[in-house]
C-alpha cells in the first residue's frame, strides 16, 4: 500500500486538470503559509500576520469548494446514474462537518 493512502482505503484517479487544479491552490496555500512563517521568524506585528492568516483561511475555503465540486460532479454524479444513493449520504455526513 501507498504510504500517502495509509489513512484510507478509497481513491479517485483525477483527471489531469483537477489534479492541477488542486496542487496549485496547495502550493498557494503553502507558499502563504511559508510567508506567515516568517513574519513570525521576523516578529512582523499581529494584525499583520492576521491578515494573512485570514488570506489563508480563505485560500483553504477555495480549495473545499473546489474539490467539493469536483466530488460532486464525478463521484456524487457517477453513483446516482448508477442507481445508487450511498455517495449523496456521504455527501451529506460530510457537509454536516464541514458546515459545523
Amino acid at each position: 500500500m501507498n504510504d500517502n493512502l495509509a489513512c484510507c482505503e478509497r481513491t479517485k484517479n483525477r483527471s489531469n486538470a483537477e489534479y492541477t487544479a488542486l496542487i496549485n491552490r496547495l502550493n498557494r496555500i503553502e507558499g502563504q503559509i511559508r510567508g506567515i512563517k516568517g513574519m513570525v521568524e521576523n516578529s512582523a506585528y499581529c494584525t499583520d500576520i492576521l491578515v494573512q492568516a485570514q488570506a489563508v483561511n480563505a485560500a483553504l475555503n477555495a480549495f473545499n469548494r473546489e474539490l467539493l465540486s469536483q466530488h460532486i460532479k464525478t463521484c456524487v454524479a457517477t453513483d446516482l446514474k448508477a442507481g445508487s444513493t450511498d455517495k449523496v449520504d456521504e455527501l451529506v455526513d460530510t457537509l454536516k462537518k464541514l458546515l459545523k
